[in-house]
């Protein structure tokens, strides 16, 4: 098993922080690592929903991975876990942790993770690291220009 995580403390409360997070939509606004995310149309995101994330890594690679979430708690915490084939097949499986918790001063720290298990993780895991690190920055900056 291999922990990937990025933490960022925001200076906005959890409010803020968490409809941007859940502005699936608005992701290529802000977000340099998941430049786009294909969801149920028309509604807010719920449990049981299939997202499809493009993501781009550093290097410049693209990617989708289907993912479908698992828990939604309001303010708190968003999870979502990996579907594909890589994941059927056992080759890589994970189920990233998105969580929102009160910081100093009325600031909201974000943390987000991803345990990543399987033979093949090692092929991912520093660019899913990177991407969780450039994603968190990001959404602080965004956030806090608002």
């Amino acid at each position: 098993m291999t922990l990937v995580e990025a933490d960022v403390v925001i200076d906005a409360p959890a409010e803020d922080v968490w409809r941007v997070m859940l502005d699936l939509d608005n992701y290529p606004q802000w977000n340099p690592f998941i430049e786009r995310v294909e969801r149920p149309a028309d509604r807010e995101a719920r449990v049981g929903d299939l997202l499809t994330l493009h993501v781009r890594f550093k290097n410049g690679r693209t990617a989708t991975s289907r993912e479908r979430i698992s828990r939604l708690e309001p303010l708190t915490l968003l999870e979502y876990g990996y579907t594909g084939w890589l994941h059927d097949t056992g080759l890589i499986r994970g189920s990233r942790i998105q969580r929102l918790s009160p910081a100093a001063g009325g600031a909201t720290r974000y943390h987000t993770e991803e345990r990543l298990r399987g033979p093949l993780t090692f092929l991912i895991d520093r660019a899913v690291a990177d991407g969780f690190r450039r994603h968190a920055a990001a959404l602080k900056e965004f956030v806090e220009s608002r």
